[in-house]
């Protein structure tokens, strides 16, 4: 598997019986968490792990996986993340929505052809950023359709529409 992808991360236990709560990582709970889904572990000695039944309970999702029966072999379980391999999530058919793993690596040029850098990371904080590495340091750029117009990732190359200063070396 390459660098897996967080989908979620198990919480506390829920009654006795062995349902668990999840802080869910992804915009598709009900299809990564379905009925009968295996589910890779990190660390992977607690796993992998079977959803064996789902429910929403005051706006947490509550599963039970298969073989964890009581509470305390749920609370075992407490904080390990659930992961998938990033090849078993296909690309969204939305032409304006990406994952991080599509841009990490893309050639960043301004709307003139001036080279930038390449894309290092995407950061979530309210407000996606691109964090872009190039000749003058690391530089953050608001991934908005308004400072980053095109993104040809079968290109490889993404370009941005930068307001004056976003450049400027510090």
């Amino acid at each position: 598997m390459s660098e897996p992808l967080v989908v979620g991360r198990i919480g506390r236990p829920h009654g006795i019986r062995g349902e668990i709560s999840i802080d869910v990582r992804t915009d598709e709970p009900d299809t990564r968490f379905a009925a009968g889904t295996t589910i890779a572990t990190d660390p992977a000695a607690s796993g992998p792990l079977t959803v064996e039944r789902t429910r929403w309970h005051s706006g947490r999702l509550l599963v039970r996986f298969t073989g964890i029966a009581d509470r305390d072999a749920a609370e075992e379980l407490r904080g390990v993340w659930l992961v998938v391999d990033p090849e078993d999530i296909p690309s969204s058919a939305d032409p304006d929505d990406f994952h991080d793993r599509e841009l990490i690596g893309l050639t960043v040029v301004t709307a003139d052809g001036a080279d930038v850098g390449r894309v290092a990371d995407v950061l979530h904080h309210g407000q996606d950023v691109l964090v872009v590495d190039g000749p003058a340091g690391q530089t953050l750029v608001p991934f908005v359709t308004a400072l980053v117009p095109e993104v040809d990732v079968p290109g490889g190359r993404l370009v941005i529409d930068p307001p004056p200063g976003l450049l400027d070396a510090p």
